[in-house]
């Protein structure tokens, strides 16, 4: 089987089953499954009650992987993400206790309720896929990928993510409202179905996301279309809007995430399209406003989409392998 069919076929299913739970979000359910296809970590930014717990549970359930949830309050400790030693008065040892981080996807909520030395603590999980307690590092098992949420519009007593981590994470989405007729179906679905939880089958396994993403790591990229996604990048670095651009980490979301679009769309190279379709999701939480518009709340993803609109496209010769 050619390697864009079979990440496409399973990424069909996977989101086809996705949605037997998730309803009307096909677009965001495809962009957070290409973050896991290409090895990367999710921040949902949105209001509560429009699924976001949800989805980070379903991918679980439907990629048969470990799943772990931590409510992120301003008295949450480091220790209670990383776990910690505790002293076994049988044996006269410490003993090691995992903490949640210790799973295959772990959903951060509300990750901005808690101080930074909390948040500090899944940084090195989230970069290096290890954690370092009392000078043992520890690593985590394949694959790793943390779903984070905040709530966009309630900002007291919260610790907003500093730059550093924020670019950590390889998209930032937002679901939004159903529309009407997709909300009229959720209701119609749970009426039928007489209970709350949907019970999804399972589509894949860890070691199956991991086949997918090492071949997704095979997918073609032209110089030309690298050439464009740098292009992008260094245009938001130059934008007087904005006070700090994307860095070099931004262009390889855009490179990774441009890769793992052209595989589930059945093709073994990137086109131009693959990163443009994926370049405000993948930099708009990695810019920094000037100050005159960060007081007037502009939306950096005007400023990306501006940007996307602005960059020339690259022609097609030299795209394909």
């Amino acid at each position: 089987m050619e390697l864009g069919t079979d990440v496409q076929t399973v990424g069909v299913r996977i989101l086809d089953e996705l949605e037997r739970a998730v309803v009307g979000k096909r677009d965001a359910l495809e962009l957070i499954l290409l973050s896991l296809l290409a090895d990367g970590h999710v921040l949902i930014e949105d209001l509560p009650g429009v699924g976001k717990t949800l989805i980070a549970r379903s991918f679980a359930q439907v990629c048969s992987m470990e799943f772990a949830r931590v409510q992120f309050t301003p008295d949450l400790m480091p220790a209670d993400i990383t776990g910690g030693s505790i002293y076994d008065q049988r044996t006269a040892s410490f003993t090691f206790i995992p903490g949640p981080v210790f799973t295959n996807i772990l959903l951060a909520d509300e990750i901005n309720r808690a101080p930074a030395k909390t948040q500090a603590a899944l940084l090195e999980a989230m970069e290096e896929r290890q954690v370092t307690l009392e000078g043992e590092t520890r690593p985590l098992a394949p694959p790793f990928l943390v779903f984070a949420t905040q709530n966009p519009i309630e900002y007291e007593g919260t610790y907003p993510l500093p730059e550093a981590q924020l670019d950590r994470f390889l998209v930032r989405i937002s679901l939004g409202y159903l529309n009407a007729a997709d909300e009229s179906e959720l209701l119609l679905a749970r009426a039928r179905r007489r209970r709350e939880r949907v019970e999804l089958e399972a589509v894949c396994d860890g070691d199956t996301l991991l086949q997918l993403q090492a071949m997704v790591e095979e997918v073609h990229l032209s110089e030309s279309v690298a050439d464009y996604a740098v292009s992008l990048v260094r245009a938001t670095r130059g934008s007087p809007q904005l006070s700090l651009g994307a860095s070099p980490r931004g262009s390889l979301a855009l490179m990774k995430l441009g890769r793992a679009r052209a595989a589930l769309h059945g093709r073994d190279f990137v086109k131009p399209d693959d990163v443009k379709q994926v370049a405000v999701p993948a930099l708009a939480h990695r810019l920094t406003l000037s100050p005159e518009l960060w007081v007037q709340r502009t939306d950096p993803a005007e400023i990306v989409g501006s940007i996307v609109s602005s960059v020339p496209v690259p022609v097609a010769d030299e795209i394909e392998p």
